[in-house]
């Protein structure tokens, strides 16, 4: 029994979440689909490139972000996109945010699982296997927008499902998980977080993103 007690506590550490760390001199590459290349806002206003500015207000040393993500991007779509990138693992701080358009295109949560896991894998393999180095963002909410407007609740509903599982796998590697969803839910209240296209977040919303993010740094 004393052995079996032994053998859970250490799966359990090892399972558990590492504090993300930001150091100096960071490498940063930005994995995902329209919300990380920032469609319909100038390129200064995506989130990646606001994560590094904000980094260098702080006095670290970032260079610009590599981002692979283009819009309207699968799971599938975006391993094959960094397989054709021949990325070198030599990473200091990767993000990874994709699984809006497995939904949107009619693909379960179920079958988004394993794709979204391999993802993971990959990110923490492209950090050089360092964890603390990798976040995942959850999925934003597109419900909360004139687009989707009229399916609010039925969208919702989808993208809690696929957050779920994107939650419940980060977790399980121990990747920090950053939670930005809440405040993609006050499109309504707050018509300036949303792009000029009536779907995207705006640069104002990518800002409080980019808070999170730094939060979860402890910066």
């Amino acid at each position: 029994m004393k052995k079996f007690i032994v053998i859970f506590m250490f799966i359990s550490m090892q399972s558990m979440a590492q504090p993300l760390k930001i150091a100096d001199g960071v490498k940063f590459l930005a994995l995902g689909d329209s919300y990380t290349i920032g469609e319909s806002v100038d390129a200064r206003q995506r989130w990646p490139v606001q994560l590094a500015t904000a980094l260098r207000k702080k006095g670290i040393t970032c260079s610009d972000p590599i981002i692979i993500a283009t819009t309207g991007w699968r799971t599938d779509d975006l391993k094959n996109a960094i397989q054709h990138a021949h990325l070198k693992p030599e990473y200091t701080l990767v993000s990874l945010l994709i699984g809006v358009n497995n939904y949107y295109q009619g693909k379960s949560a179920e079958s988004y699982a394993p794709e979204f896991e391999e993802l993971l894998h990959t990110a923490i393999h492209l950090a050089g296997g360092i964890k603390s180095h990798v976040f995942v963002l959850s999925i934003p909410d597109y419900g909360y927008t004139p687009f989707g407007k009229e399916k609010q609740a039925e969208i919702s509903q989808g993208i809690d499902a696929f957050n779920a599982v994107n939650k419940t796998i980060a977790g399980r590697l121990g990747i920090t998980y950053i939670n930005i969803t809440d405040i993609s839910r006050h499109g309504f209240t707050e018509p300036d977080l949303v792009a000029g296209d009536g779907l995207h977040p705006s640069g104002k919303m990518y800002t409080a993103w980019v808070a999170r993010i730094l939060a979860a740094a402890g910066l």
